[in-house]
């Protein structure tokens, strides 16, 4: 077990656990655990220094901040998740009348989504513990990313997603080896069954929401932007404003966790600006943030960008709180607005799916809306690579032509 793991505080009721007394949510209200770190021995023991001259070019270049032991196998995927670039394409800059723009690509993670960070972190965890399987319900990408991290250790991974999963990623859970099982249900329906599933078979389970570490593995996200963006903004002094699009709401309250994490610390000096995406289609948290309300109401979710097709966000109430702790904001998008916003992307080299380019169409609208201006230093987060889903990237791209293999049928297809 790390030295500066020292446990867990409830998000809800504020009561807090040493390290071996839960495991997955508080017994007193079933509220999300926040991972507590020992912020005095690693602020006395480290520098902001020591961290950026690491040569890791991955999540692992950050041990120093996370619950974990170094988990080894070098030379295995394992060690390869994070550290994914954070590009500056001018084109899109310029189309949004905008400063300064990035746009960071988790298409480049090893199984090509976000999900890998959470998914390497828990497969450490499993080791530390002595869990010989660990479980999780996925539309997709969750599923492959622990299918990816577990087979590149030789870890048995047991994965349920719903049948209506994109066949390509499914095809990643069965390819890496793990056992795959469809449910005939929601996202939802596949997550209770898991939780059911670990508590009669003893497995570990990584579910987003449930899973403390899962967003101690997200949070890594907000180390990299902190030192990839947030210590070369000079003559900056605005808040960065990091685009994030939501469903089960892990991804942002991981990212607002690694914020959070590094103001203890003393290494942050501006809160950025948190701002959460979500299709209108399945909107359970943005509905409670625009109530003004931490009380997430279920939705019957219905969008085509099935990595945050969700009914119950179960880390919604943390993640309201990244937006409204940090002077951010919920926006919605239709699904067409999605549709257009991979086309986009696209455009400057970034296949995103639509989950990835989610967040893409809501820094539009948020532009379009005037909540951004061109003085505002914007990062925003592609979740996921567009082959993930690729029905959907035909629909932003189109059909290619077909025409006869001669010069006369190409000049008459230019119009020459």
């Amino acid at each position: 077990m790390a030295k500066n793991f020292v446990g867990y505080r409830c998000s809800l009721c504020g009561t807090e656990y040493g390290p071996d007394e839960v495991t997955y949510v508080c017994p007193k209200d079933g509220g999300n655990l926040d991972v507590v770190l020992d912020y005095k021995s690693i602020s006395d023991k480290y520098r902001v220094e020591d961290i950026t001259c690491r040569t890791d070019g991955s999540l692992w270049r950050y041990l120093p901040l996370l619950p974990v032991e170094d988990p080894g196998h070098e030379d295995t995927p394992l060690r390869a998740a994070g550290w994914t670039p954070a590009f500056s394409p001018k084109v899109l800059a310029a189309e949004l009348g905008l400063k300064n723009l990035w746009v960071k690509d988790e298409g480049r993670n090893p199984t090509a989504s976000f999900k890998d960070r959470a998914s390497a972190l828990l497969v450490a965890r499993a080791q530390e513990i002595g869990a010989e399987v660990i479980v999780t319900a996925s539309t997709g990408n969750a599923g492959a990313a622990l299918a990816g991290m577990a087979a590149a250790v030789g870890h048995k991974a047991v994965i349920f997603a719903p049948k209506t999963a994109p066949p390509a990623k499914v095809a990643q859970l069965l390819i890496y080896g793990s056992q795959v099982i469809l449910v005939d249900g929601n996202y939802d329906s596949a997550f209770d069954l898991t939780i059911e599933a670990s508590n009669e078979f003893g497995w570990y389970c990584r579910n987003t929401g449930y899973n403390p570490f899962t967003a101690e593995g997200k949070k890594t996200a907000a180390l990299e932007i902190w030192e990839q963006v947030l210590l070369n903004l000079n003559g900056v002094h605005k808040p960065l404003c990091v685009f994030v699009s939501v469903g089960d709401g892990n991804i942002i309250s991981g990212i607002h966790k690694g914020f959070k994490d590094l103001k203890q610390l003393g290494w942050l000096d501006q809160m950025p600006r948190i701002f959460g995406i979500q299709s209108e289609g399945s909107a359970a948290v943005a509905n409670a943030f625009f109530a003004g309300t931490e009380d997430i109401k279920p939705v019957a979710a219905d969008t085509l960008a099935d990595s945050i097709s969700v009914d119950l966000p179960r880390d919604g109430v943390r993640a309201v709180r990244a937006a409204t702790q940090t002077d951010g904001a919920y926006i919605t998008v239709k699904d067409e607005k999605i549709i257009e916003a991979i086309s986009d992307l696209g455009k400057v080299g970034i296949f995103a799916e639509p989950a990835g380019a989610t967040a893409y169409a809501g820094l539009k609208k948020a532009v379009e809306s005037g909540q951004i201006t061109s003085d505002d230093p914007v990062l925003v987060l592609n979740t996921g690579n567009g082959l993930k889903d690729i029905k959907a990237a035909m629909r932003a791209a189109g059909e290619a032509p077909v025409i006869e293999p001669s010069m006369q049928a190409l000049k008459k297809h230019l119009g020459m």
